[in-house]
């Protein structure tokens, strides 16, 4: 398997990545809107230990919906937004797609809080489909 690299607008901060992803999706809540400036966020979950960070992140704490508090981890220079955290499952790290060098390596598998997307958005695919998060 070849490494996944990436990083933000301004490349201060880079990773790698040494693993396939766990899940990979779209996510359309209003947080994850918000946070992207997008209609959506496109995401991959990998175990903490297979990505390697280079540069320093600046996180922003917020309750989710499930009650738990996401960060959103950013970097300092550009806003680039790069990585997510939960405090509920410390052991993976959600890595934005959009900023993988090579994003044809994203495969979207899932969407969630679908009930929340964009009116005008019409994504097609063969995607899981939820209305929420999924239990």
């Amino acid at each position: 398997m070849k490494a996944m690299t990436g990083g933000c607008l301004c490349g201060r901060v880079r990773y790698t990545i040494d693993a396939e992803p766990v899940h990979s999706g779209i996510c359309h809540c209003q947080h994850c809107q918000r946070y992207t400036g997008s209609a959506f966020e496109p995401f991959m979950i990998f175990p903490r230990n297979a990505v390697r960070l280079e540069g320093t992140l600046k996180s922003f704490g917020l309750r989710s919906d499930r009650g738990g508090i996401v960060f959103y981890q950013f970097c300092p220079n550009c806003g680039s937004g790069v990585t997510n955290a939960s405090e509920a499952d410390p052991g993976i790290v959600v890595v934005l797609a959009g900023t993988l060098d090579d994003p044809s390596r994203f495969n979207p598998t899932a969407e969630l809080f679908c009930g929340r997307a964009q009116a005008w958005l019409r994504l097609d695919g063969q995607r899981h489909r939820f209305p929420g998060m999924p239990s």
